[in-house]
């Protein structure tokens, strides 16, 4: 008996893998979760280098680790992509509520904040704001000489973070509306979930690329909670606060390329990464530690096959994410040229825990292709997701925006925020065994889409 098969029939099974390139995203699957390399390296990362401020001899340091690395791990080309930017640190921080009663605050300066006057601290009353709306709605000049202190709620944990946007507005332009009221600092509660008294830090948005000249200050969740109770009875509450933060000029950061060189399609590329700086108070370990540590293991083990994917395989450890997708903007304007041999991009930048979710922005024509890569990560226990969301990771934005495709795989977050921008983002925070599931996803996926031929643009 003769079948026809339709066009459209026949145009799908050409994007879907075959049996031998399922068997080997099955294996690599398998090798991932029988491997401690992902743990291994984001071990390495955080014990040997610690710390990486965008911009610092940290992150610098942080750069030459990733290079050995990559070069220890057998990529094709290993290089790094040098850009300038604009220097904060934070100085030091005192932080003390001085009336009623005197009781030291638990703080951090937010990235971009001013500093105190040179020669002492800033001493005033705290004029309360329920959240930022209430501080957005202030008349100019009504907090001459005062601290302001925006409240708000406590982020509600989730899987998927929900809450975080709008709950950052009081840390990214609430400095803007306590310099137009004329405060001598601004105080806000940590954007985070938890409950300890470890603050949460995080950058400032610029105002048409202007920064506060005054201090800004997160404090943690249970310090915020005790400013409230004490306003709500009805006592006035004084402030001392003294910071040495500010921008100490140009300096130079990079983005770190790793790549796995395509056998037949050696100018296509398939972009994944995470980013290599951190805030400083902990050791970036959830933070984009585990990130880099997943993207870099999943291509690392792909490297271990007997042959390289049509495609290029190109790993990017992203510089100054932190402080405004520094390093994820320098990279789409020096590969401008070549922004359309981007066939897909991703990252992982949400933590550690187990991935449970895959969503993709692909043509209509390769969404079979996205739809049967889920199939075969499936057994991990992640779902398939929408077809239609777009995204990537907050450092593939730059390309998004240019007509990448994307896909992500969703981790759980119901702990991130927890962690997030704190001391308390550690290495003792990942779970080996959930590490190594994400390591596995993304190497299935990643081999798949660097291997099938499928046209991800639909150009």
């Amino acid at each position: 008996m003769t079948v026809f098969l339709s066009a459209e029939t026949l145009a799908q099974d050409t994007v879907l893998p075959s049996a031998e390139q399922v068997e080997t995203a099955q294996a690599l699957i398998d090798a991932a979760l029988d491997s401690d390399l992902g743990y291994e390296i984001v071990e390495s990362l955080t014990t040997q280098v610690g710390p990486r401020l965008a911009g610092s001899e940290a992150e610098a340091r942080g750069r030459d680790w990733g290079v050995a690395l990559g070069e220890e791990l057998g990529f094709d080309r290993v290089s790094v992509e040098g850009f300038t930017m604009p220097f904060w640190t934070r100085g030091e921080l005192e932080i003390v509520m001085t009336a009623p009663y005197e009781q030291a605050l638990y703080g951090s300066a937010l990235g971009g904040s001013g500093r105190s006057p040179r020669l002492g601290a800033v001493d005033a009353e705290i004029v309360y704001f329920r959240n930022i709306d209430a501080l957005t709605a202030i008349e100019d000049g009504a907090l001459d000489g005062k601290i302001a202190f925006v409240d708000g709620e406590a982020m509600v944990p989730s899987q998927t973070g929900a809450g975080y946007g709008p709950a950052n507005q009081r840390r990214r332009i609430g400095w803007q509306h306590a310099e137009r009221g004329g405060a001598d600092a601004l105080v806000v509660r940590s954007v985070g979930s938890d409950s300890h008294r470890m603050p949460h830090t995080g950058m400032m948005s610029s105002n048409n690329g202007e920064w506060a000249e005054i201090p800004v200050i997160a404090i943690s969740n249970p310090d915020a909670d005790h400013l409230r109770r004490l306003h709500n009875s009805g006592q006035a509450i004084e402030m001392r606060i003294r910071s040495t933060a500010g921008w100490r000029g140009e300096v130079t950061s990079g983005n770190v390329v790793l790549d796995l060189i395509g056998r037949e399609l050696p100018d296509e590329i398939v972009l994944i990464g995470g980013h290599l700086d951190s805030w400083d108070e902990g050791t970036g370990a959830v933070d984009d530690g585990a990130g880099v540590a997943i993207t870099t293991a999943a291509a690392a083990l792909i490297a271990q096959l007997p042959e390289r994917p049509r495609r290029t395989i190109r790993v990017v450890m992203f510089g100054a994410e932190e402080v405004g997708l520094l390093g994820a903007r320098a990279y789409a304007e020096q590969h401008a040229d070549e922004i359309a041999n981007h066939v897909l991009a991703t990252e992982s930048d949400f933590g550690a825990r187990t991935i449970w979710q895959l969503v993709s922005n692909v043509s209509d024509e390769a969404n079979p292709a996205i739809d049967a890569i889920g199939d075969v990560i499936a057994p991990l226990g992640i779902i398939r997701g929408g077809s239609d969301v777009p995204g990537g990771g907050p450092d593939i934005i730059p390309l998004a925006m240019q007509g990448v495709p994307t896909v992500r795989l969703n981790q759980n977050g119901s702990d991130y925020f927890d962690l997030h921008h704190t001391p308390d983002d550690t290495l003792d925070k990942i779970d080996p065994d959930e590490l190594a599931q994400n390591v596995a996803a993304y190497a299935a996926l990643v081999y798949l889409a660097a291997e099938l031929d499928v046209d991800f643009r639909g150009e």
